[in-house]
């Protein structure tokens, strides 16, 4: 059976001309994990509509080139970006530093890497285990730690995790992704306290099914359709612009007093 999903299949993006500017975001320094395609992607390129100064990371060189290239050739500013693997924390760090040394200390944080492949609990190993959670769930903590001095600094910060709401509607397939993704919420919820000692809030956004090209290619089938019109709301399917603008907006100061939450974007399926 064909994955492919035609294009017709999906709404049109809504024009940027009808969609909210943020001017606490001018000039705003925004690093995100997972930048250069699908949801990250879109995440960088709504941080740069806004005139935001935006850094990023990806083990994707070329898609993230391509999207440096794009976002440049339509007259934004381009975005400061490095390959990197994030098992590697070391490397995620030192990657963080050489963006806030040339962008300025980071305001925004945005959690956003993951990779959500499919396997079976019998299937498991410690060893792949462990890989699924060196790229789904510890990278977070650990961008967290790297930019808190430069928020600390800056008086203020935003840090937006990515959670996923598949484990809350007990998806199956992804145990271990479930495992890392539950977890973000503990994340939020266990450091907004603490940082908001110094004015920086820390929230959750958990998608839904959004139509990336690799979930379109790899998991969407006939099956799949008929499970989104079944289990969503609202008829239409999601787009990685949706999670985007709720990202800008905990980023920005339109949301001076939220924190600790969980904001989900999923055309109402849980």
């Amino acid at each position: 059976m064909s994955h492919q999903n035609p294009a017709s299949a999906l709404r049109a993006p809504v024009e940027p001309a009808r969609l909210a500017s943020y001017p606490s975001l001018r000039g705003r320094t925004v690093f995100v994990t997972g930048g250069g395609s699908g949801i990250g992607a879109e995440i960088v390129a709504a941080f740069v509509a806004q005139g935001a100064r935006v850094g990023f990371v990806d083990i994707d060189a070329a898609s993230s080139e391509a999207l440096a290239e794009r976002l440049q050739a339509a007259g934004l500013q381009r975005p400061w970006w490095e390959r990197c693997d994030v098992r590697d924390i070391a490397a995620l760090q030192q990657a963080i530093a050489r963006a806030a040394a040339e962008l300025g200390d980071f305001a925004v944080l945005v959690n956003n890497v993951a990779s959500d492949d499919r396997h079976d609990l019998e299937q498991v190993t410690p060893e792949y285990y462990d890989e699924r959670i060196a790229i789904n769930q510890r990278p977070a903590m650990f961008a967290i730690q790297s930019v808190l001095p430069g928020m600390r600094r800056l008086g203020f910060g935003s840090v937006v995790n990515l959670g996923s709401t598949g484990w809350q509607a007990k998806g199956t397939g992804y145990p271990c992704y479930a495992v890392a993704k539950s977890s973000v919420d503990g994340l939020t919820r266990g450091l907004a306290r603490s940082l908001g000692r110094d004015r920086i809030r820390i929230n959750t956004v958990s998608p839904g099914w959004v139509m990336t090209e690799r979930q379109m290619r790899l998991w969407l089938d006939a099956s799949g359709e008929q499970e989104i019109q079944r289990m969503q709301c609202l008829p239409d399917k999601m787009l990685p612009q949706d999670i985007a603008r709720m990202v800008l907006f905990l980023a920005s100061d339109d949301a001076l007093m939220c924190t600790a939450q969980e904001f989900k974007v999923d055309a109402g399926w849980t």
